[in-house]
């Protein structure tokens, strides 16, 4: 599958990926964050790769959970004449994606919820961001003031007055 794309904004602010600042750490339980429009992999994973080189990362290998994707992807995609390989886990933490880059570094992304309102996501975006953070995925999820998907609950009992 060979997928162009050009870079997209969400509510007219550019929030797809950020990554730390400074050395990697082994206390950080990630090293970044991205914001997927959907829940669709074959549509978000392409953009990604190329946000990522606009930022000097080359992703070699993406790794995900499959239970959190609506839609799996190809072993193999190709973006910008690039191949990517692309690998699904049950076991993986249902908040990560795993990158592999310049040959053997890995890098850990916390996905903020697509379903995330603007103001949720862009301060996911930003704690996750942060060198000095050690917070989990989900602390900084909760921080944020994401919420996992919406349940409906039925209102019983309850007389229209």
């Amino acid at each position: 599958m060979t997928v162009q794309r050009a870079a997209g904004f969400r509510n007219g602010i550019d929030v797809r990926v950020r990554l730390r600042t400074g050395v990697p750490s082994a206390d950080v339980t990630f090293d970044g964050a991205w914001w997927p429009r959907s829940r669709d992999l074959g549509a978000e994973l392409p953009e990604l790769i190329a946000a990522l080189d606009t930022l000097g990362v080359r992703v070699e290998r993406f790794t995900y959970p499959v239970e959190a994707w609506e839609h799996q992807v190809q072993r193999k995609v190709t973006v910008a004449g690039r191949t990517v390989r692309t690998g699904a886990f049950r076991s993986m933490d249902p908040q990560l994606v795993s990158l592999v880059v310049e040959g053997d570094r890995r890098i850990d992304l916390l996905v903020v919820p697509p379903e995330a309102d603007a103001l949720t996501g862009v301060r996911a975006l930003r704690m996750a961001g942060l060198r000095e953070d050690s917070s989990s995925p989900q602390r900084v999820l909760a921080a944020a003031g994401s919420r996992p998907r919406p349940e409906v609950v039925p209102i019983t009992g309850v007389r229209a007055g």
